[in-house]
């Protein structure tokens, strides 16, 4: 694909730069990789053809502890996994992995609220002593990314409240939610507990699914 043959996207937003086929230990995915104009890339990972109504996908934040350290501190590696392999057994889906590290604010200032937290402070209380939002993440771009796939609903693999909202905001439907179910360890347990108590998620301290108080139907594949 030429420069002039990328497509620029809404609001040019992103474009989409280049794509293969990707084996994985969960099957072969196509990769798609999509840049703003600051520079940042972001990934797509899509299995079949995607387009079209309730579509199932999820929307994962970069996580490097996690995702490829396996930090057992959150459930970012477990959500990952878990999402690559739905999309993959069900044999159409899509993956968006964003490069917005730490909940938006950076590998250097995540580490800096692991040490406050284990001064005692909660996830959300040491973002915001750093001088953070709780979350800082934005998911215009997943929502543009979406969009340029042709997706006309998308069944949204999350816990997340928020990540429902916005994706709304910028004309994504949600016809539904998949729930992870995670069950915690003794190092993200207090975690799990803060992102349902101060941030909403739709899980309780056990790990388990919270139904009560969801936006969207709930779904279970």
């Amino acid at each position: 694909m030429t420069a002039t043959e990328r497509p620029r996207l809404l609001d040019s937003l992103v474009e989409r730069f280049a794509e293969t086929m990707l084996p994985t230990v969960h099957g072969t995915l196509r990769c798609v990789v999509y840049r703003e104009p600051d520079g940042v890339e972001h990934l797509a990972l899509v299995a079949g053809e995607p387009a079209g109504e309730d579509v199932l996908v999820r929307v994962h934040s970069e996580c490097l502890t996690g995702d490829v350290m396996g930090s057992l501190r959150c459930d970012c590696r477990d959500q990952l996994t878990g999402g690559l392999e739905a999309i993959q057994r069900l044999g159409r889906g899509v993956l968006l992995y964003l490069r917005q590290e730490g909940r938006g604010i950076g590998l250097i200032n995540k580490i800096r609220a692991y040490a406050l937290q284990e001064q005692g402070l909660d996830t959300v209380e040491a973002n915001l002593a750093l001088g953070f939002r709780d979350d800082e993440r934005d998911y215009a771009v997943a929502a543009h990314m979406l969009l340029s796939m042709g997706l006309g609903s998308v069944r949204l693999i999350t816990n997340n409240p928020e990540k429902i909202r916005q994706l709304t905001q910028h004309r994504v439907k949600v016809a539904g939610r998949i729930p992870h179910v995670i069950q915690p360890n003794q190092y993200n347990r207090f975690y799990l507990e803060t992102k349902a108590r101060r941030s909403g998620h739709f899980i309780d301290f056990s790990g388990k699914a919270r139904h009560r108080d969801d936006t969207v139907p709930l779904i279970h594949l």
